[in-house]
């Protein structure tokens, strides 16, 4: 009995999101945002207001995939209240969408391609933009060195996220970061994992920061008995966290939680 509860408390899988858990990007997240905004829109001011950022890192939790960046941005200079991004972001994105004749994978090309031409032209002022979460790369270098098998799974890009790891000190294959190019929601991603290496799903444990990632995991009736975990340091909401703290399949996790051993987190 003692022996199973000591491995029960050590995940076979440990499936990580990267934005939000691993690293802060949000300096960066701007800067590309803004420069596409730019380019889509052609605002007179080439220079943003000076609290144009603050309230973008405020509203930072709603975004989902890249595209949506510039388009929060845009929202904003128009004038849409916080408060109404923060309740109504999905309809608000759509909108602007329409009614500027826009189209979500044009503006998500934009935005790959300015990041991509910053990368390969000054990759070092890329990189100083982002910054990784107190003891998140410890806790990787320790678990890719031990039975755990580690993997990224982000909207992300999944080469920027190599990057960004290899610059932190963690060098990890291709193959375990699956990013945006994969095309496939992460709940997929964890069924693939699963079924790819035998693995209970009661033994994948999946740290994310959004709160609708998670809810989409917990309805898929295969996936019911994975572990998740939000983790209150990136981009969610304080409404979030409560209604996750409410649900006795989510397991909030702190960041100084993150860097325990494993056998802390449930």
């Amino acid at each position: 009995m003692y022996l199973k509860t000591m491995t029960a408390s050590t995940p076979t899988i440990l499936a990580l999101d990267f934005d939000g858990v691993i690293c802060d990007g949000l300096i960066e997240y701007f800067e590309v945002a803004w420069r596409t905004y730019c380019q889509v829109w052609l605002p007179e001011q080439e220079t943003p207001q000076h609290e144009l950022a603050s309230k973008f890192y405020q509203l930072r939790p709603v975004i989902e995939t890249g595209w949506e960046m510039p388009v929060l941005i845009k929202a904003l200079v128009e004038g849409i209240a916080e408060e109404k991004n923060l309740l109504e972001w999905t309809k608000i994105a759509q909108e602007v969408l329409l009614k500027d004749n826009l189209k979500a994978i044009e503006i998500g090309t934009k935005l790959d391609k300015i990041r991509d031409e910053w990368i390969a032209t000054d990759l070092d002022s890329w990189l100083s933009l982002h910054k990784f979460y107190s003891g998140v790369i410890e806790k990787i270098q320790a678990t890719v060195c031990s039975t755990t098998k580690l993997y990224i799974i982000t909207t992300k890009e999944g080469r920027f996220a190599q990057q960004l790891l290899q610059q932190g000190g963690v060098d990890l294959p291709r193959e375990v970061i699956f990013g945006k190019e994969v095309k496939r929601p992460k709940y997929e991603i964890m069924r693939e994992l699963i079924q790819k290496t035998n693995t209970l799903p009661d033994r994948v444990w999946f740290v994310e920061d959004r709160l609708k990632t998670l809810q989409v995991v917990q309805q898929q009736p295969d996936l019911k008995e994975v572990k998740l975990f939000l983790a209150d340091w990136g981009y969610n909401t304080p409404t979030e966290k409560v209604t996750a703290q409410n649900d006795p399949q989510i397991q909030v996790l702190s960041l100084s939680g993150f860097a325990q051993d494993f056998s802390e987190w449930l």
